[in-house]
């Protein structure tokens, strides 16, 4: 799709700024390069403590200059803000219905304004700006069935088409002298696997990926991660083995368009987190069964 295409491929620079019905603010600086054979960027937080994050195709390095700790590890794209699209081959139309709004004017650019309302109540609606002329998403609005904004993220600022260079983005991925680099081990799996399965999928939401990560040393299993997408929304269902000394209250928290339901299933634990209804993630947890 355009919008998806003008993510990967256009260079740019700008400060966006994401905030929530609840009141929670944040913003960032994002500097972003791309072609054919690989997509680069740096990310740096203005709000709380300073973090930078440069990601690479699927190599992300974090670095926490409080700490002189780079943290670096490998995972896919979830569509993160201004790369809201999660995959070229979804069936959006199937589960979205888009409405054209007319065009406004974002951050100093003309935008193409365009309403995606749910078919059904496993998803929120969202109000997308794209740039006119690239397709570049500039604002999205994320809305509850009733039309309230959960969620927004847009850019205050923003350049296009900026002399951005992949190559001194990368030279600035490596970590200073005296810092320590943590890897977090991720290794590519899949739920049979792991002895997990869906006893009936979720209307939309296809599996992308799962990763399961080594165990600490007091429980025989690490953790495994399950994402799913319908295109536009992501769930990630994470299921670690149950401790009750950290594992003390199951229940559904919000916050912003983010949903998190925690429940115990036999002795594991289960942590699901998405940009969906909490109905969604309430199916999500109802069909997840242990297989062995």
């Amino acid at each position: 799709m355009r919008m998806q295409e003008a993510s990967r491929l256009r260079s740019y620079v700008g400060t966006f700024v994401v905030s929530s019905s609840a009141g929670a603010m944040s913003s960032a600086r994002i500097w972003h390069a791309g072609d054919a054979n690989q997509q680069i960027e740096r990310v740096e937080v203005l709000t709380g403590a300073p973090r930078s994050t440069f990601r690479r195709n699927d190599e992300v390095l974090t670095f926490l200059p409080e700490h002189r700790v780079v943290r670096a590890e490998r995972r896919e794209s979830l569509g993160l803000f201004p790369n809201l699209l999660k995959s070229s081959d979804t069936s959006i139309p199937e589960f979205y219905s888009a409405r054209r709004l007319g065009m406004e004017r974002v951050a100093g650019f003309d935008a193409d304004v365009v309403q995606l309302s749910p078919r059904d109540a496993l998803r929120f609606g969202y109000r997308v700006w794209s740039e006119r002329k690239s397709g570049l998403v500039i604002k999205v609005q994320t809305m509850d069935v009733d039309g309230n904004v959960l969620e927004q993220a847009a850019f205050s600022e923003l350049q296009l088409d900026t002399p951005v260079r992949a190559d001194k983005l990368a030279q600035m991925m490596q970590p200073p002298a005296g810092w320590k680099v943590e890897r977090a081990e991720a290794i590519k799996t899949n739920p049979a696997a792991e002895g997990w399965a869906l006893k009936t999928s979720i209307a939309g939401f296809k599996p992308m990926s799962c990763y399961k990560r080594p165990s600490a040393a007091r429980v025989p299993e690490g953790s495994m991660q399950w994402i799913f997408s319908d295109g536009l929304a992501s769930v990630s269902l994470f299921v670690e083995p149950y401790d009750r000394q950290r594992h003390v209250q199951e229940g559904l928290f919000a916050a912003g368009a983010t949903q998190t339901l925690t429940r115990r299933i036999e002795d594991w634990w289960l942590t699901a987190v998405g940009e969906v209804p909490s109905q969604t993630l309430k199916a999500f947890a109802q069909s997840l069964e242990r297989r062995r």
